[in-house]
């Protein structure tokens, strides 16, 4: 079995590798047909720069009124840096609005980053009581997107 040559570009390495250091983010990926590059940031405990991957963004055990400084409980936080939107596409309606019944898994919102659609799901089922953001509006890693009770 012979295996297909990699062309790594080094310069894109190093360019992704610089946005995730601007950005705060811990690792990004890219795609291109077969071929995937992936940039993952070595993050030490202790490190004044490390920050929570993603997945490990924890939901607020306390409640809080929305606006204030704490974290609401049942808080959806974004798990990037990009421009967040409510409905799939400009005129469809919105994923959820507030009342809404969700189930784990369902989409909640679209966060655009570097071009790519990433659909923020629900981590479970719960009602819609606040939704804390704009369509359209960029969102920072680790903000709240909306509460979920």
């Amino acid at each position: 079995m012979t295996k297909a040559k990699l062309d790594v570009d080094a310069d894109l390495v190093r360019q992704l590798a610089a946005l995730l250091e601007e950005t705060d983010l811990s690792e990004i990926e890219l795609g291109d047909g077969d071929q995937r590059v992936r940039v993952v940031r070595n993050l030490v405990a202790g490190n004044a720069h490390a920050t929570p991957a993603p997945a490990a963004t924890p939901l607020a055990s306390e409640a809080a009124p929305p606006g204030g400084d704490a974290v609401p409980a049942g808080a959806v936080a974004s798990p990037m840096v990009g421009t967040v939107y409510s409905a799939p596409e400009p005129g469809a309606p919105a994923f959820v609005t507030v009342g809404a019944r969700v189930e784990e898994g369902d989409t909640l919102f679209v966060i655009e980053a570097m071009k790519v659609m990433n659909p923020i799901r629900a981590p479970h089922g719960g009602t819609v009581t606040h939704i804390m953001v704009e369509n359209g509006t960029p969102v920072e890693f680790g903000e709240t997107l909306l509460v979920l009770a």
